[in-house]
């Protein structure tokens, strides 16, 4: 599977981005999906993550309530809508697949072997 995501931008602190990620290759219905991040200094940490099927999403505490994911299976795709922007936001976001069986495992870096290349966010103040 390959992924290329995108959607990023600059964008005043309130505000709203829709990041995309789409992806090539079979079995994108049978992945889960997720969203990490990592701001300049820090470590790449866990967004959000959706099941194979849709049904179950998971959010870091740092967003719930302003994020939220969903994916389309006919286009082969993953989105994240963020609302409410805040300057602590600002990162690179990263989409990744893989075939992970417990909802816990989901928000682990290490369980993902496919990754897009990433796309700036940029909030300001």
């Amino acid at each position: 599977v390959q992924l290329q995501a995108s959607g990023g931008g600059l964008v005043q602190a309130g505000g709203s981005l829709r990041l995309s990620c789409a992806a090539s290759g079979r079995g994108f219905s049978t992945y889960a999906l997720g969203w990490f991040r990592q701001a300049p200094g820090k470590e790449r940490e866990f967004v959000a993550a959706i099941s194979w099927g849709g049904s179950n999403k998971y959010y870091a505490d740092s967003v719930k309530g302003r994020f939220t994911i969903s994916r389309d299976n006919a286009r082969n795709t993953v989105y994240l809508q963020m609302n409410s922007l805040k300057p602590e936001d600002t990162a690179v976001y990263y989409c990744a697949a893989d075939r992970i069986p417990t909802a816990q495992a989901m928000s682990r870096m290490q369980e993902y072997d496919y990754w897009g290349q990433g796309t700036q966010v940029t909030v300001s103040s």
